[in-house]
């Protein structure tokens, strides 16, 4: 997989948009995103997916309309967080348990 986050900061906020792309050669179906949040920062709300917890390592699981991924497919998700000067993209990112590029 590969996922590339397209982060907006701004004063004690911020968004991420985190599109992810199934690099394989067969489909996924359902997913769960898991990557490690900065230091300082806290989602109080996201898109295109749930998010659990909302600080530290997080979870994203796919909704109802976009777990499918055949191989070459992406689809885009994102939060907004709170941050406390520490506006860096998540790290550790893993699909299913596969560490993803970036």
């Amino acid at each position: 997989c590969r996922v590339t986050s397209s982060v907006n900061a701004w004063n004690t906020g911020l968004t991420n948009n985190m599109t992810i792309t199934n690099t394989g050669s067969t489909a996924i179906n359902g997913w769960r995103l898991t990557f490690t949040l900065p230091s300082g920062q806290n989602i109080v709300s996201g898109w295109n997916a749930t998010y659990s917890p909302t600080s530290g390592q997080v979870t994203a699981t796919n909704l109802s309309y976009n777990g499918n991924l055949g191989p070459g497919a992406s689809t885009t998700i994102g939060y907004q967080a709170n941050h406390t000067g520490n506006t860096a993209a998540p790290s550790g990112v893993a699909l299913n348990g596969v560490a993803c590029t970036s």
